[in-house]
């Protein structure tokens, strides 16, 4: 089994920058697709981005060109680079792992994921 541990979140105003990391642990890292959500109270569980062992990664479109996901494998950890952030980014922010690339980037996001962490919170205000 999968535990990941979130960290990195934090208070940033619009235009900051911050990354996120998330580490596994267990045995199945390097064969894992890995991802991050995000959620605000009140709403739904989004989609942000994610990345296969391979090193493919694929983003929701409100993130593209100013996030990026990339991986560690030595180091068994995820991270989520976030540039240029603005109001709307500020959520308490998942990572996921999932052995099926496919359940990982489903739309409306798929709730079975193997793995998730316990979130760390992005706020972006001024």
């Amino acid at each position: 089994q999968v535990h990941l541990v979130e960290s990195g979140g934090g208070l940033v105003q619009p235009g900051g920058s911050l990354t996120l990391s998330c580490a596994a642990s267990g045995s199945v890292f390097g064969a894992n697709a890995m991802g991050w959500f995000r959620q605000v109270p009140g709403k739904e569980r989004e989609f942000v981005a994610a990345i296969n062992s391979g090193g493919t990664t694929y983003y929701t479109d409100s993130v593209k060109g100013r996030f990026t996901i990339f991986r560690n494998n030595a180091k068994k950890t995820v991270y989520l680079q976030m540039n240029s952030l603005e109001p709307e980014d500020t959520a308490v922010y998942f990572c996921a792992a999932d052995m099926n690339w496919g359940r990982m980037v489903a739309n409306p996001p798929y709730r079975g994921l193997e793995a998730w962490g316990q979130g760390t919170l992005v706020t972006v205000s001024s």
